[in-house]
């Protein structure tokens, strides 16, 4: 991998693009990978280049040592009121804090909170980057090295494919501090599991292994944690020699499908097929049926 001058100047996000892929690592071992304001803007910042990338073709976001991300870092918040101000700050490596971000508007000159600023914050922060993910034009893959919490758990979620390494572990943390999920998690998990399954999750707050969520749907994989980067890996390279525009439509049109009704979503579907057949991968695709032979995509 060669990363770019940019990615040099913040090694609390490693990013590097191989092979069409992009990957983005959260680099934080020692605070669990609690993401910070910079990361969070940092990797939203990234998942905007993929889109516009032609030569990006896939997106895998992991992380480093013992967690994939323990949710919002509010330690490291830009000075002002916190959504959490009363919380004392955890130490480091102790339970994963939440998602909820800094406030840092307020009246002018009181210094003070105002109705409002708690929206506002969840709005620009974290549910920011779960759109990020959710909105990037390319495939994106959730390698999960460790706990996911909270936040850090949605971040996951919000992925297209959820690899987990075995020792993973996906924690609706809010509830043990008194707060609502935020980072679209009640958005996300009704979606891939049902209503009585997020609930239960989110009112109790424990610890989901890994196997248990491969069995309820949350991670399409688990693999031994020595295998879980050669398994990214190889997903993403095949992602990557894909159809790119196909596939940034497919993901548009199953992500919208969960708020459509069948006419919206038929509609939304030949809207798409429209639009991808303007594409060379298309035609490719077509041709190397016709002619008997694998397709050669060039994602364009």
């Amino acid at each position: 991998m060669t990363p770019s001058p940019e990615d040099s100047l913040d090694s609390v996000v490693r990013h590097a693009t191989d092979n069409g892929v992009s990957w983005i690592t959260l680099n934080r071992p020692e605070a669990m990978n609690a993401v910070t304001w910079d990361q969070r803007e940092r990797v939203i910042s990234l998942l905007e280049s993929a889109s516009a990338d032609p030569g990006v073709r896939a997106v895998v976001i992991t992380g480093t040592g013992k967690g994939f991300c323990a949710g919002a870092d509010l330690r490291t918040a830009p000075a002002g009121p916190t959504a959490a101000a009363s919380a004392p700050a955890p130490a480091t490596g102790a339970a994963p804090v939440t998602g909820i971000a800094p406030v840092t508007s307020a009246a002018p000159g009181s210094g003070e909170r105002v109705p409002g600023d708690v929206a506002r914050t969840i709005r620009r922060g974290a549910q920011r980057l779960i759109a990020a993910v959710l909105d990037c034009e390319k495939p994106v893959i959730a390698a999960v090295n460790g706990t996911a919490a909270g936040l850090g758990a949605h971040l996951a979620l919000a992925c297209d494919l959820v690899l987990a390494a075995e020792s993973a572990k996906f924690i609706e943390v809010f509830v043990r501090r008194g707060l609502v999920p935020d980072g679209g998690g009640a958005y996300l998990l009704p979606r891939l599991i049902g209503p009585q399954r997020a609930k239960e999750l989110m009112f109790f707050g424990d610890s989901l292994p890994a196997a248990e969520a491969e069995r309820l749907g949350l991670v399409n994989r688990v693999v031994p944690a020595e295998d879980l980067e050669k398994t990214a890996r190889e997903w993403a390279q095949r992602l990557a020699t894909g159809p790119t525009r196909a596939l940034a439509l497919t993901k548009q049109l199953v992500n919208a499908s969960l708020d459509a009704d069948r006419a919206t979503a038929f509609s939304a579907e030949a809207a798409a097929q429209e639009i991808n057949m303007t594409t060379s991968d298309a035609s490719e695709g077509v041709a190397s049926f016709v002619e008997r032979r694998a397709p050669l995509f060039r994602g364009r």
